[in-house]
């Protein structure tokens, strides 16, 4: 008897399969855990992120399109999104932004389908922000991923106001052209 698929599995979840989300868990708790473990680097918060992570999995079940991508991928996403929201609550100083590149994602947490998405062009947004120079990348990473204002940026680079609105700015506007997509101005 062979066992049923991750696609299967997660059907089962969206219909209320309480034996599909037991083998689901239990078939991703590691993996999932394990990549908590390492984004957050806390055993404690990474079992809290396993755990939100799994138990968002089983409300969204639902929404998963295995045309946008695997189930591992979904998964691992919602995952690494939370760790890293995990992260930014948990740290009274953000993480040098060069540090938050070798995380992977650069997304807010989103509803699961977006985060699968997302999760497909984290490479592409990578490469596009080491493309920039590094005072606008450390400056775009500071007011985009953990929502400092410019005069937050200012202080913490040691910048005038002026040169850290300008470094925003000019790092978003790098960023759209490389992505060739519609990235929010701040």
């Amino acid at each position: 008897m062979s066992e049923p698929s991750d696609e299967a599995l997660l059907a089962g979840m969206a219909i209320g399969d309480e034996r599909a989300a037991v083998v689901f868990v239990r078939r991703y708790q590691r993996r999932v855990y394990g990549l908590a473990r390492s984004i957050v680097g806390d055993p404690r918060s990474a079992e809290d992120v396993a755990q939100d992570a799994l138990v968002r999995v089983w409300r969204h079940a639902q929404v998963f399109d295995p045309r946008r991508g695997s189930a591992a991928v979904w998964v691992l996403a919602i995952t690494r999104n939370l760790a890293i929201d995990a992260i930014r609550v948990r740290r009274p100083t953000p993480l040098d932004p060069a540090q938050f590149l070798t995380l992977g994602s650069l997304s807010e947490e989103r509803l699961p389908e977006e985060a699968a998405d997302a999760s497909d062009r984290a490479p592409q947004i990578r490469e596009a922000l080491r493309a920039l120079p590094v005072e606008q990348r450390r400056a775009l990473v500071l007011a985009t991923v953990y929502g400092l204002t410019a005069s937050d940026v200012s202080e913490r680079e040691g910048i005038p106001l002026g040169t850290a609105k300008t470094r925003i700015r000019a790092g978003l506007q790098k960023l759209r052209r490389a992505l060739g997509a519609e990235v929010p101005l701040a």
